[in-house]
């Protein structure tokens, strides 16, 4: 069982990148994380430099989000070891960039089934718990995408657009439970997934990476430079925080000004 001043933290995609800094921000805090990703070893990982930074046990879960059966045992197995889930954290993405006449169906079912049908699961299966403790706080990873377009993006796009509306929809239906339900929504941060969104681009059009962050990726944005994963992680903890108690059914962006 959980100490009673551990929040249990469910993160998905949270082996790495944005994840992986939301989850060492809750551990900070003294907080429980529980990852949850796609691969023993990379949940084996996350797991373990978590345990020995911070106090907090080694839990994850290998979970694929899109399967409902799969995503109902998580929240089943993590009640029976901890007693109780505080905060979810739905995270979990991926990128596939492609002219709309050339998108292959199997990369728009992969994008939507991981980014909103992920959440919906997730949330699905949670909200019940929630409820029953008269608490929870619920907080998606959207992106800037979520209220804007860019093209060559469009299973992406939808996803993270999707994920307001879904934010949105549930944050009325369990605001007398005392769950709050928010978005993040982030701009070009610096990740795995967005380096190697950058790399295609420059190879593409023949240009260093640099200048394709800034054709491609800064053009938009006030500052000028990456948003650091640290800094979505700690929107997100505050999101989650006692002082954010009033804060539901609302997106926030970390985006430098997009």
């Amino acid at each position: 069982m959980c100490n009673d001043h551990k929040r249990v933290v469910i993160i998905t995609g949270s082996a790495r990148g944005i994840g992986f800094a939301i989850a060492a921000s809750f551990a900070k805090n003294g907080d429980q994380p529980i990852i949850v990703d796609l691969t023993e070893e990379a949940v084996a990982k996350a797991t373990t430099n978590l345990a020995d930074n911070y106090d907090c046990e080694q839990v994850g879960y290998v979970t694929d989000i899109t399967d409902s059966a799969a995503v109902k045992e998580l929240v089943e197995r993590v009640i029976a070891r901890f007693g109780r889930i505080d905060i979810v954290v739905n995270n979990a993405g991926l990128q596939f960039i492609s002219p709309i006449e050339d998108f292959p169906e199997e990369k728009w079912d992969l994008l939507i089934n991981v980014m909103l049908k992920g959440p919906f699961l997730l949330t699905k299966y949670v909200v019940p718990h929630m409820k029953q403790r008269d608490f929870g706080r619920i907080i998606n990873i959207s992106s800037v995408h979520g209220r804007t377009a860019s093209p060559f993006k469009a299973a992406y796009i939808s996803a993270k657009h999707g994920v307001v509306g879904l934010t949105r929809t549930v944050a009325l239906e369990v605001a007398n439970n005392n769950i709050t339900v928010n978005a993040v929504m982030p701009g070009a941060v610096q990740t795995e997934l967005v380096e190697n969104q950058l790399e295609k681009l420059a190879n593409e059009d023949g240009i260093t990476r640099e200048e394709a962050l800034h054709k491609h990726l800064l053009n938009k944005q006030a500052l000028k430079r990456y948003i650091k994963p640290e800094e979505v992680a700690a929107t997100t903890l505050f999101l989650a925080s006692d002082e954010a108690a009033s804060i539901t059914g609302e997106t926030i962006s970390v985006s430098g000004g997009w």
